[in-house]
């Protein structure tokens, strides 16, 4: 990577249910210590979780503006409710920060307004990226699922707007209006007694055979491995993405952030990053199968010097 690119550091949304105190001091802790340059914040995934969060929601802003970083609002990720359609017409219609939109349903909101499209949005090819920049989108995360030859046409094709990758993080794969994560407590969505909030990592889910498969976090389901492209970013800012967004795990996020931060300045060889980042999120498995066309939850070990993404690398 070379010393003149600039590649910025992202912060998602909290995607799981923390008590309030946690998740505001999670933030002030970014704040004062990581090297993000930007931070998305509220409730993406069930809005029952709102009311957790929004009494430090001021608060925690004040503190990230006041270390330099720029905020944004998220919206959620699927509406099934008038109440929560009015919540994202409030958002909407009150928010002096920019939205980060997480499903269509806002898009018509935000029309002719600057706005960012958040990974949860299916942006699959330039035709998309284009006609969402024309909208009023200033800057898109694309899904994780994406491999980078798409990753690499997609930025290529759609000339002014900045793109985000998803490089660290369990990968939100489904959002569901029913609760899995109550059901297996025996519990109902109604009556759910906030019952994911006793899982502030999400709930492991096992194959017949005793295997680690997925995670649970509310009606959302996620990837049991952590995906993590720190040895691919010399290729994705070489494509012209401008930013990586690290999802918040319950881990020390800001030594995630500044194992990242060392490898795209080239202080930290990718070698050793992946080896802290393996000490600052312990017994989750990294992946990256997605970036190379393969299956979501393998290992690819990237070739030293290698330059294009996407090819059959041998899976260690």
């Amino acid at each position: 990577m070379s010393a003149t690119t600039h590649l910025s550091l992202s912060l998602g949304p909290v995607l799981y249910l923390w008590d309030g105190p946690k998740w505001r001091d999670f933030y002030f802790r970014i704040a004062d210590e990581a090297p993000i340059e930007h931070v998305t914040l509220g409730e993406a995934v069930c809005s029952k979780r709102l009311h957790f969060i929004e009494p430090h929601v001021a608060e925690v802003i004040e503190r990230l503006e006041a270390a330099g970083k720029k905020v944004s609002l998220a919206s959620l990720a699927l509406v099934t409710l008038e109440r929560e359609s009015q919540l994202v017409r409030g958002l909407v219609r009150d928010s002096i920060h920019p939205i980060e939109a997480n499903d269509l349903s806002a898009l018509g909101l935000l029309t002719g307004k600057p706005h960012s499209i958040g990974p949860l949005i299916n942006v699959y090819n330039a035709a998309t990226a284009r006609l969402l920049a024309s909208r009023g989108a200033t800057s898109i995360c694309l899904p994780p699922e994406l491999p980078m030859a798409s990753v690499r046409e997609i930025v290529r094709d759609a000339p002014g707007v900045a793109f985000e990758i998803f490089g660290f993080g369990r990968v939100p794969l489904a959002i569901s209006a029913r609760c899995a994560h109550a059901r297996s407590k025996g519990l109902v969505k109604d009556n759910c007694q906030f019952i994911c909030g006793d899982d502030s990592d999400g709930l492991i889910v096992e194959t017949l055979d005793r295997q680690p498969f997925l995670v649970l976090n509310g009606v959302q389901t996620m990837s049991h491995t952590c995906q993590s492209l720190l040895q691919e970013l010399a290729h994705l800012t070489a494509a012209g993405i401008s930013r990586i967004r690290l999802s918040p795990q319950d881990c020390d996020m800001v030594a995630v952030a500044r194992i990242y931060e060392a490898v795209a300045a080239g202080r930290t060889s990718a070698a050793e990053g992946l080896e802290r980042l393996v000490l600052a999120y312990p017994g989750v498995p990294l992946s990256n199968g997605f970036h190379y066309g393969q299956t979501g939850a393998s290992w690819i070990a990237a070739p030293v010097g290698a330059a294009e993404g996407g090819k059959q690398w041998r899976t260690s």
